[in-house]
């Protein structure tokens, strides 16, 4: 629940990108109406919310970029196997949750990351562990999921079509995206509620607002949450190429505010995936990847992306174009090129040096999830052991002037900007060495990727913010970890408070 007034005094507030002079600020009607020295402000009613912050910095309220907020809301009911080192240990942990009987029709797994298992998943391994229900895990990246025989045969009856049976067990790509959408069709009230869940968790981190990426298309979902009260963010909502003519029929545009939704729901932009994932070894690379051979997946070769992205620009959507092999990025920049179009890579994984400067050029932004380097680096230093100086290339990209924006793509990686900030400064986690520290992106950027651009808070802002226990600007990586958000409000209605 939220609650707000029409006005909001924050007393004795540090301005983050200032030099940390007390100030007031006054919220009217949900922007910033006044900035004054400390002691000089009155509440110009009785109903004003007075907070009295003591020296708590503020800032713009955060933005996580790139979400799959449905799949980050289930997953947080899901059992949890990403700490698991093995395929044995993966299915073991399964076969504990089976026995305990609290699942239902489907034993559901998340977080698998078998790019440094010792033994490969084996279809077997989990018939024995969860010999009696459907058992499916998805891994961290959601590119694959692990099926034993009764989970690859009554999704097979779903989704009314045969499914690969190889020995390994393992779905990647489309199948993959197909079985975890099917494991996605609860009851609308039930999902609702987790999402209500999800979304007080990511105002509790100060986020205020999340470009959701969802592979199915969100706008009418997020319309009956709105209404039934789940109003703690702001979301633009995605589309994908299967519901593109749905999105065009409707005259969505990119930007536009869904009538009904108090200006929280906007359309969002066009996504298109062009190849797989480091984690399942299916990004599209111009070398082949060690010890496996191959390229990757190319999903969208450029004679159909070109004219697919083409068709989305004309009616008025921006793209995003998923691309985390140097392949795949080049292919993407090819495309926007050609179309003259400004938008977004997602991702940007591994980029060849040539295409660092052209991001800049194009204006194409580049999305990136700075956890995920975390989380890949050892699959990275095997697989792409003599390129990873290309990998992640944060610093190189802000060098080059390219608009760097950042997200989790949860449930990925977790929905905290903090955690993603603190990946992209520091490229260090768990005690580590930094990983290719040479890539360190500037606390500033990192900081801008995550408020829209925004620095400060001003005068005439709209007043979409968050109070924080430290200054941002300083802070050390661990630092950002941590960070205390001790207040965020979306258009200064406040969505967590601490305590």
């Amino acid at each position: 629940m939220t609650v707000g007034t029409t006005e909001v005094l924050l007393r004795t507030v540090r301005r983050v990108g200032t030099a940390g002079v007390p100030a007031d600020v006054r919220v009217l009607d949900g922007r910033v109406a006044e900035v004054a020295p400390t002691g000089t402000l009155r509440p110009d009613g009785p109903d004003a919310d007075v907070l009295d912050a003591d020296g708590a910095w503020l800032g713009p309220g955060l933005v996580d970029h790139h979400v799959h907020f449905d799949q980050w809301a289930l997953v947080r009911r899901r059992v949890d196997v990403g700490d698991c080192p093995s395929a044995e240990a993966t299915a073991d942990r399964l076969a504990a949750v089976a026995r305990t009987g609290v699942a239902d029709d489907v034993v559901v797994g998340h977080g698998y990351r078998d790019g440094l298992w010792p033994t490969p998943a084996r279809r077997e391994l989990l018939d024995r562990a969860v010999p009696r229900l459907p058992a499916v895990v998805v891994s961290g990246d959601l590119h694959a999921v692990w099926c034993n025989s009764i989970a690859l045969s009554h999704f097979a009856d779903v989704l009314g079509r045969p499914l690969p049976t190889g020995p390994d067990g393992v779905l990647r790509e489309q199948d993959a995206f197909d079985v975890t959408a099917a494991l996605s069709r609860v009851r609308d009230d039930v999902l609702d509620g987790y999402v209500a869940d999800a979304v007080d968790a990511a105002s509790a981190r100060g986020v205020t607002r999340v470009v959701d990426l969802e592979m199915v298309f969100g706008i009418d979902r997020w319309t009956r949450r709105v209404h039934a009260g789940t109003d703690g963010l702001r979301v633009a909502s995605g589309v994908y190429p299967a519901e593109l003519d749905d999105a065009i029929a409707r005259g969505l545009r990119t930007g536009d505010t869904v009538p009904g939704t108090r200006g929280l729901v906007t359309m969002g932009p066009f996504k298109v995936i062009t190849d797989g994932s480091l984690g399942t070894r299916t990004a599209a690379v111009v070398d082949e990847y060690r010890e496996l051979g191959g390229h990757g997946v190319l999903t969208w070769p450029a004679d159909l992306l070109v004219p697919l992205v083409r068709g989305a620009v004309e009616a008025g959507l921006v793209p995003a174009v998923h691309a985390i092999g140097d392949r795949a990025v080049t292919l993407a920049l090819d495309a926007f090129e050609a179309l003259g179009v400004r938008g977004s890579v997602e991702h940007a994984q591994l980029v060849a040096d040539a295409d660092v400067a052209r991001f800049a050029r194009l204006g194409v932004t580049a999305s990136v999830q700075p956890e995920h380097a975390m989380d890949d680096r050892d699959v990275a230093d095997r697989y792409w052991a003599d390129r990873t100086e290309r990998a992640f290339p944060f610093a190189a990209l802000e060098r080059a002037g390219a608009r760097l924006v950042l997200g989790s793509d949860a449930p990925v990686a977790p929905l905290d900007p903090w955690v993603s900030m603190a990946a992209a400064v520091g490229r260090e986690r768990d005690g580590r060495e930094p990983w290719h520290p040479e890539q360190r992106m500037s606390t500033l950027a990192a900081w801008r990727g995550s408020t829209d651009g925004r620095v400060g808070v001003a005068v005439g802002d709209v007043a979409d913010l968050v109070l924080l226990g430290a200054d941002p600007l300083t802070a050390s990586s661990a630092g950002l970890r941590s960070m205390p958000v001790l207040a965020t409000a979306v258009a200064g209605r406040f969505t967590y408070r601490e305590g």
